[in-house]
């Protein structure tokens, strides 16, 4: 009888044949090899299973849901038929550095949370060209929801917890799972209600671990200004959030989006007032929808890139 992996990693795909290989390919050279890799189909995708096939590995298991129900219902299909005690995500775009889980058990065992959640660095791809993500550690008695939402920069890519790099304890999954009703914010929703549990705490790695791919066409939920979807979202979340990070939300994932989405004056006026009357924003938060609202999309893009592979 084979043992048990130490981890298993979870892929959730759907569409992608081509892409969700590179992902498992990337998590099967691992040099940590104590592993399986469950991929799950979100719904019927024969060229998908027929490509994945093709992959000759004992450590791959494949598993497909009756009909499609979403990457968070996938996920937590693959932690209940998982058998490992600890649990590694990865998004089918995405793709691993060889020593990822290597480097993620050490840092976890090192811990003295009792469910440690391992997060860390990334690099972001875009047109050949790499952006180092996950670049801010967080404070020691910074609450989880500032580190997530208030920006000490007026670009993206500071909080290290989007999911491909992820390594959490079995346990804390099966206790927290992934809110299958979500279509939007399934990660951060995830970190909030996690890492409130006072048995958890956040593990930060330094050394990048991931690739996050940003290629056009790759079908990214996060990419679409739909404002209202995460206006609804943090209401929901509401008592997670400090009044910081509720304005700091607000200015980034709400104001921003509905200024590209032209949702109108009367709708970004109302969304300004609540980050002041019911939030707390910092002269970081003002920033950023200053500039949304007084510089054209065009110069801000180009501001942002230039900010953006600076720090690459």
């Amino acid at each position: 009888m084979k043992p048990s992996p130490i981890v298993s990693v979870v892929i959730p795909t759907r569409g992608r044949p081509e892409t969700v290989c590179v992902a498992v390919r990337s998590a099967l050279a691992q040099s940590f090899e104590s592993l399986e890799v469950l991929v799950v189909i979100d719904g019927e995708d024969g060229e998908t299973e027929a490509a994945l096939a093709r992959i000759d590995d004992a450590r791959l298991k494949v598993l497909s849901l009756p009909e499609p129900m979403g990457a968070a219902a996938a996920r937590n299909g693959g932690v209940r038929a998982a058998r490992g005690p600890w649990i590694a995500f990865l998004d089918d775009d995405d793709e691993w550095l060889p020593e990822k889980l290597a480097l993620q058990l050490d840092a976890a065992r090192g811990s003295d949370a009792a469910l440690p959640v391992v997060c860390g660095s990334y690099w972001a791809r875009q047109d050949g060209r790499d952006a180092l993500w996950g670049r801010r550690r967080p404070g020691p008695d910074e609450p989880i929801s500032e580190y997530m939402f208030c920006r000490r920069s007026l670009t993206y890519g500071e909080n290290a917890l989007a999911t491909s790099v992820l390594l959490v304890p079995r346990e804390l999954m099966e206790r927290v799972p992934f809110d299958a009703a979500l279509r939007r914010h399934q990660d951060w929703d995830w970190a909030l209600r996690a890492l409130a549990l006072p048995e958890a705490g956040l593990v930060y790695l330094e050394l990048p671990t991931s690739i996050y791919n940003m290629a056009e066409g790759t079908g990214r939920i996060s990419a679409a200004p739909d404002w209202q979807a995460s206006l609804a979202w943090v209401e929901q979340r509401r008592p997670l959030l400090t009044r910081r990070a509720f304005a700091g939300f607000l200015a980034t994932e709400c104001v921003t989006r509905a200024v590209q989405a032209k949702a109108g004056r009367k709708v970004v006026s109302g969304l300004l007032r609540r980050m002041f009357s019911e939030g707390e924003p910092d002269l970081r938060a003002i920033a950023m929808v200053a500039s949304v609202l007084l510089l054209p999309p065009g110069l801000r893009s180009k501001l942002r890139d230039a900010v953006r592979f600076m720090r690459s």
